[in-house]
């Protein structure tokens, strides 16, 4: 509860500002006005009593002090949209706190495989998603990059380690993380989640308009020099006026010559407008921060060019040039683009910031993106202070966790230990209906997940090796590639031995196995799977109605180790304690659950 007051604190003091904010909003629109028709009165009484001059000043002074508080007010505007995004932002991590989360817009439903090792069965995209849970990333890259960390499992214990001190500096700062979430729901309004690969194409495409270096002076000076001649030819005597005509149709005649070109080019730049302005201020948000952990400061050093200097000021380069693009929208603009040749000009400009700094975009918006994804998973570990940061070991396989629970059913959590290791490798996990054997299965897994991520975990302590988890949980059928879930069943299996055989190093989550044959064969089959699954070194948590399985523990000299899960009934019903026991299961709930189905 500690956390969510802290956030409760965050709320009412930007709620506070922003009262203050509405106050100093409607102070300066009264004073735009105020400035406005007293300077407009002054000039017109001075102009009225023939003081030409003074009036000319009174209206130089009052639009000056005019465009002043228009200043004010957009800056004092665009705070207080910052303060309605941190009221948003705490909102939402109270509801994460209170298990509200379920409802949050970005489940991540994009990134479901069916295919993967073990997303779906670990519930890691979609509806009730850890994915979900955690989430605050506003860009492409963000999403992409936190789908890459909960995975992909890196190869070194290093690796993790690091991210893991990352992770743990990214939550202490709350401020930090919170002004870069609120910038990207501040700017990024449309094309949300934009796939950027068309945006590298264009960046990376150099050719443009393929136009000679003369060409590139001419529409450099040419403008300037018609101005001056049409200047010259109106105020003067002494220009004739077919002279800055003439120089005006050439001008036109440059523009229709390139119309194609220049029309596609500068489209496309606006199309990523709004991206391009919220990389802009996101990735000069990570380059003010100084970070102490190693990992992010070799992330941050990154988001340089080969001359040293920083991606921000790079892309506030192209910001403004597309800012000139944006301007082709103005009324005015036909007649602008003629006398100074603007879409040449601005897709010079272009072009030359694609040569200089196109190439480096896409590794700045990767480590923009990581950024974002290690801001998401840090609010595990700020949300959680329970919970613990696993310990990384090489030896292989080791699984050993005191208290773990499933993260996220925390409202209902119940905390048991899991012991795996060289000498007791397979956990057999016996149990009636609904007594917990699949959320035990699933609370190794995504705990697993979590740490592989550099995440803390939901235990008081836990120790892991590296290892490729494997699942084969929520096998269902496929009736376009006509494959019953028996075979995908055997598909997923084969998949898991073939994994145990190359890598040597798998975990393998096996619930219920061969649910779809005949008892017999269901019995001899998993035998057969398990033996030769402990015979490539694999190791594992497999649950099973099937009790003679429990007869391997003798078998294997133990590296098959029986645990169970019971029922108990209290004033005639079924009561559940989610407890983990050794040995095996010795009671039963089918026929109870049949007749409280209303079946006799």
């Amino acid at each position: 509860m500690e956390v969510s007051k802290q956030y409760q604190r965050r709320i009412d003091k930007y709620n506070l500002l922003l009262k203050k904010q509405n106050n100093t909003l409607n102070f300066f629109s009264a004073l735009r006005i105020i400035s406005f028709l007293t300077g407009a009165l002054f000039a017109i009484y001075f102009y009225y009593h023939s003081r030409y001059v003074l009036s000319a000043v009174i209206v130089f002074l009052a639009l000056i002090i005019f465009l002043i508080f228009v200043s004010k007010h957009r800056k004092v505007k665009r705070n207080r949209c910052y303060s309605l995004a941190n009221i948003e932002i705490n909102n939402i991590s109270n509801k994460r706190i209170k298990g509200e989360w379920r409802e949050f817009e970005d489940s991540g439903e994009d990134f479901i495989q069916l295919n993967h090792r073990y997303s779906g069965d670990l519930d890691i995209f979609g509806g009730g998603s850890l994915f979900q849970w955690i989430n605050t990333c506003n860009t492409f890259q963000g999403r992409n990059k936190l789908k890459k960390f909960l995975t992909e499992t890196p190869s070194k214990v290093e690796e993790i380690i690091s991210r893991q001190q990352g992770i743990k500096e990214l939550s202490d700062k709350i401020k930090w993380r919170q002004r870069l979430n609120a910038e990207g729901t501040i700017n990024l309004k449309s094309n949300k989640f934009l796939d950027n690969q068309n945006l590298y194409e264009w960046i990376n495409d150099t050719l443009g308009l393929n136009i000679s270096n003369g060409i590139k002076i001419a529409a450099k000076i040419l403008p300037g020099f018609t101005i001056f001649l049409l200047l010259a030819a109106f105020l003067t005597p002494f220009v004739p006026r077919q002279y800055p005509y003439t120089l005006l149709i050439l001008q036109m005649g440059l523009l229709f010559l390139y119309n194609k070109k220049l029309s596609g080019i500068l489209d496309t730049a606006n199309i990523y407008k709004n991206n391009i302005l919220l990389y802009d201020r996101l990735l000069r948000h990570i380059e003010k921060e100084k970070f102490t952990s190693e990992y992010l400061i070799k992330l941050k050093d990154k988001l340089k060019d080969n001359n040293g200097e920083t991606a921000s000021k790079q892309i506030n380069k192209l910001v403004k040039i597309v800012n000139l693009i944006s301007d082709r929208k103005n009324m005015i603009y036909i007649v602008v683009n003629i006398l100074t040749l603007w879409d040449i000009n601005c897709v010079i400009s272009l072009e030359r910031w694609k040569k200089e700094s196109g190439v480096y975009l896409k590794e700045w918006l990767d480590i923009l993106g990581e950024f974002e994804a290690l801001a998401s998973i840090s609010l595990i570990d700020y949300d959680n202070p329970g919970w613990c940061y696993p310990k990384l070991v090489e030896k292989f396989p080791i699984l050993e966790a005191q208290e773990a629970g499933h993260p996220l059913i925390k409202e209902k959590t119940v905390y048991n230990d899991i012991n795996i290791n060289s000498s007791s490798s397979v956990l057999l996990i016996t149990g009636s209906n609904m007594s917990g054997k699949s959320t035990y299965l699933r609370t190794a897994g995504i705990n697993l997940i979590l740490a592989y991520a550099g995440a803390p975990v939901c235990a008081k302590a836990f120790s892991c090796s590296i290892m490729k988890v494997f699942t084969c949980m929520r096998v269902s059928d496929n009736l376009e590639k006509n494959i019953s879930s028996f075979y995908a069943e055997i598909l997923r299996i084969k998949e898991i031995v073939e994994a145990s055989k190359n890598d040597k190093k798998v975990f393998f989550l096996l619930d219920e196995i061969f649910k779809g044959t005949n008892s017999m064969d269901r019995h001899q089959g998993a035998k057969i799977l398990i033996n030769k699954l402990l015979s490539e070194k694999a190791a594992g948590l497999v649950s099973t109605h099937d009790l003679e399985l429990c007869e391997l523990e003798a078998e294997t000299n133990h590296k098959v180790t029986n645990f169970h899960f019971k029922e108990y009934y209290q004033n005639g019903e079924l009561n559940f304690d989610y407890k983990l026991r050794s040995g095996i299961s010795n009671t039963r709930n089918a026929m109870y659950l049949i007749k409280m189905a209303g079946i006799e």
